[in-house]
């Protein structure tokens, strides 16, 4: 049974559970929702609450709220994922407020979220789950699903309806399981009933989001009814979106600083950095809350920012991350506080993937790849190398790859892009250099690890995972580049093999 106040551990010091009725006798310094809660209206449902979004999304919201500028715009969670049901366990007793805690290296700062209102465990409750969707109250839907959620194929583009998941929904429209079968049985109730369809707004890390989420569900859609596809297609809106806010998994440590710092006792608090941006296509089917208000660049076009950010950010996170574990770091910040590691990472930016992007209307690029070195050198933040590493299968031919295409398409010189896809199979091989063990967390994992072992400094077997790599296969000459720059690795390790990439191009 929860109490309200419990004694830390570490300090000694009380700590006050974080519920609605607790939130005047917190902390001073915690910023706290002043606003009242029982008039947000909440308009939003969000489907895939995690650390990310309510690090994001939700602080925006409660902005909103906060700043007197609109309480007609809170959200409601829904989780689809057996796992879902440790966020539902988290957040319901704590009246689904949780602490934000913003970390840098002259101090932290916390402030507790009231956005979201409620939180649904659709295993538990599908029914109620589907009456939020359908609910005319409901005017936009957003998703944090993952990359890979979408089962969209990186070289195609199609739909992958081969889930046995997905199957039941188009047999069972009316009982689903999936993201997408709620998405479809919510608007076609609507549709029924003379209500206006939802916008699906996407916030995940992804080449055109809202355009993946489109195909996605117009396709599985399809699969059900083309008539009913049709009308998907041309009343929901699908808004591009690029979000960012470095957000690193919740830890143990993280509630315990909570509860020692802050006064709080909170199962789940989310830590994350003070930088956030998110960048939105004015396009809804059914209102938007006034973002711009609260620091939301809303714009006709958000390819330019999207493609910034995925080539620069998760591109140069994900080639860091597996250069990182070779080298035997843990840390993002420890592995940027290696000189040839750092140094790989600005050449990797300036000299391979910069080039390649065109103007972004009010950016500096220059500027912008200098405050991601910075953001990836906050010591506070303590983001691990293997969450980036997480579902690479996924996330390399989403933020690297597409970069490494199109600077062979022009004929540019790709070493460290190259060495990137290098290092990315050597930690499927499962060692460091040291011979210390690498656990890699891949959907995929289990059958890439094994070709990577058995394929040793033979790039080929790997290359014809179609659905990671592509046609990057079919290149002769970079694919002999690769197999080159894994002997490299093999025999000098990732430093000098750095270092050697750096000084001499191709060596």
């Amino acid at each position: 049974m929860d109490t309200p106040a419990s004694r830390d551990e570490t300090t000694g010091a009380q700590a006050r559970r974080l519920r609605q009725r607790l939130l005047a006798d917190l902390k001073h310094d915690v910023a706290r929702p002043t606003y009242d809660r029982a008039r947000l209206h909440p308009a939003i449902v969000h489907i895939g609450v995690g650390g990310f979004h309510r690090a994001h999304q939700a602080v925006y919201l409660d902005d909103l709220a906060e700043q007197s500028i609109s309480l007609d715009w809170g959200e409601q969670g829904i989780g689809l994922l057996p796992q879902d049901r440790r966020m539902a366990d988290a957040l319901l007793p704590q009246d689904c407020l949780y602490t934000v805690v913003e970390r840098e290296g002259d101090g932290d700062s916390a402030r507790v979220i009231g956005a979201l209102t409620d939180y649904v465990f659709a295993p538990d409750q599908p029914e109620r789950a589907l009456d939020l969707l359908a609910s005319p109250e409901t005017r936009i839907v957003s998703l944090t699903i993952t990359e890979g959620g979408y089962l969209l194929d990186d070289t195609t583009g199609e739909f992958d309806a081969d889930y046995p998941t997905l199957r039941a929904d188009l047999e069972n429209p009316g009982s689903p399981q999936t993201v997408f079968g709620y998405l479809c049985a919510a608007l076609a109730r609507r549709r029924a009933a003379g209500t206006a369809p939802f916008t699906v707004l996407s916030c995940d890390n992804l080449q055109g989001n809202g355009d993946a989420a489109r195909r996605a569900l117009t396709s599985f859609a399809r699969l059900r009814d083309a008539e009913f596809a049709d009308w998907i297609e041309s009343e929901v809106a699908f808004p591009n979106s690029m979000v960012d806010r470095i957000t690193p998994q919740t830890t143990d440590d993280d509630r315990r600083l909570v509860a020692a710092s802050f006064g709080i006792v909170d199962t789940w608090p989310v830590v994350t950095e003070p930088f956030r941006q998110w960048v939105l296509e004015d396009r809804f089917s059914n209102g938007r809350p006034p973002l711009e208000a609260v620091g939301v660049q809303l714009v006709p076009d958000v390819a330019p920012y999207e493609t910034m950010k995925l080539r620069l950010l998760n591109g140069s996170h994900q080639a860091l991350a597996y250069l990182g574990l070779l080298a035997g770091y843990e840390y993002v910040h420890e592995a940027l506080a290696d000189d040839v590691i750092q140094g790989f990472l600005v050449r990797l930016m300036e000299d391979e993937v910069g080039p390649l992007l065109s103007p972004v209307p009010g950016i500096d690029l220059t500027q912008y790849q200098s405050t991601l070195i910075e953001r990836f050198s906050n010591p506070a933040i303590a983001d691990t190398l293997a969450r980036l590493a997480t579902d690479g299968s996924d996330r390399m031919p989403k933020f690297v790859l597409p970069s490494l295409t199109e600077a062979l398409d022009q004929n540019r010189p790709t070493p460290l892009l190259t060495l990137a896809v290098a290092a990315h199979i050597r930690c499927l091989q499962g060692a460091d250099d040291a011979g210390r063990p690498i656990v890699i967390d891949d959907s995929r994992g289990l059958t890439l690890q094994r070709i990577a072992r058995e394929s040793g400094t033979d790039p080929r077997p790997l290359l014809a995972v179609r659905e990671v790599f592509g046609d990057l296969g079919a290149r002769e000459d970079w694919r002999s580049d690769l197999a080159r720059v894994l002997r490299k690795l093999d025999d000098n390790g990732v430093r000098q093999t750095i270092t050697a990439r750096l000084s001499r191009g191709n060596n």
